[in-house]
């Protein structure tokens, strides 16, 4: 099978298919390269509104470049992945000084940007500049992988380069981006990534050499991932009044630079818990259970356990890395990560997509 066959069904098949997205209806080149930071990891439908929050507060890349950091990651909030956010802000402010503020039209010189990878440099050359160059995600690699019937790992980087060969080579010079589009949307609702593929409504089943081998479900090939380290964590919700205290992590590593409620490692007992915030010089004065909750990052997932815990006497205390806010101060100035989103509810913060 050659894969220049694909060029015509495929587009034939997008055009009458094509969701209609937010970033699609207006492809400028900040609006592609914002939904294609989103997208990773994170399905469309959650991304939508997200999106449309953030192109409607930073509408362009001066807007991004000049954004407070903690606003910035406010607006990431819910989305996770923090630091892709803060490779795009510096990404904008290099953009703001060395090409006047607009991405540039050059797939090398969009790759050199930070946090800006072969597919997404890919996708924002080809989709908003028309420039004839592959954007190859992991939907990609999968149709390519079943179409050419290929047992080789895909997450192998000399295998995904030369998918990429592959399909920059028939890429129709009249139509890149939405060839690129195309592919992708054939891997997202047809050739799916979770669950059996849905050949019956395939425009290329005619031609997939895995469906002629019966193999579909076999491919693609990936090395198995590593178990995530799993952590045991207690999270204190420590109220004084109508104040909470949170607290800043470190400017590197998980979650980095994100507010966070007060939590140490391991599950604490009533009397443990009591015991560490009178060491801070606290007076608690009543102390209540909390449910369960469990947050999977990429190699780590958090078992927690939490207390409400209403302390007095803030003035001797001998915690000097928190700080007491008042609820409603989340919803603009700090940004406090999903992992947490089972205890905010306690306080009526406003977390993610609530505040608006």
């Amino acid at each position: 099978m050659e894969l220049t066959d694909i060029v015509k069904p495929l587009l034939t098949w997008y055009d009458g298919n094509a969701r209609i997205l937010p970033w699609r209806e207006d492809a400028s080149p900040y609006r592609v390269w914002v939904s294609e930071i989103m997208l990773q990891q994170t399905r469309v439908e959650a991304v939508k509104p997200y999106f449309e929050r953030f192109t409607r507060e930073l509408p362009d890349i001066q807007a991004l470049a000049q954004v407070p950091e903690d606003r910035l990651l406010k607006l990431w909030e819910g989305l996770g992945y923090y630091n892709r956010v803060r490779n795009m802000q510096k990404a904008a402010r290099k953009v703001a000084q060395e090409f006047a503020g607009e991405l540039p039209a050059d797939y090398e010189q969009l790759l050199a940007l930070p946090g800006i990878g072969s597919y997404t440099a890919g996708a924002i050359a080809s989709i908003a500049y028309q420039i004839c160059v592959p954007a190859v995600d992991g939907n990609v690699l999968r149709v390519v992988s079943r179409l050419t019937a290929s047992r080789d790992d895909i997450l192998k980087q000399s295998v995904k380069k030369r998918m990429e060969q592959q399909v920059g080579a028939v890429i129709p010079a009249e139509r890149p981006g939405a060839f690129n589009q195309a592919l992708m949307e054939l891997g997202a609702m047809v050739c799916v990534p979770n669950g059996m593929a849905r050949c019956d409504g395939c425009p290329l089943r005619e031609l997939c050499e895995a469906r002629k081998q019966g193999i579909v479900m076999e491919l693609p090939r990936k090395t198995p991932k590593k178990a995530r380290r799993l952590e045991d964590r207690t999270v204190l919700v420590v109220r004084d009044g109508d104040k909470v205290a949170i607290h800043r992590r470190p400017g590197k590593g998980l979650l980095a630079g994100m507010y966070e409620f007060p939590n140490v490692e391991g599950f604490l007992t009533d009397d443990e818990v009591l015991a560490f915030l009178k060491g801070r010089k606290l007076s608690p004065i009543r102390i209540q259970k909390l449910e369960p909750s469990k947050h999977i990052f990429s190699h780590i997932e958090w078992h927690m356990i939490g207390y409400v815990v209403r302390v007095e006497e803030l003035e001797e205390m001998d915690a000097s890395d928190w700080i007491f806010i008042e609820p409603q101060d989340t919803g603009r100035d700090y940004p406090i990560p999903a992992a947490f989103g089972a205890y905010t509810k306690y306080l009526n913060i406003k977390w993610g997509l609530d505040n608006n």
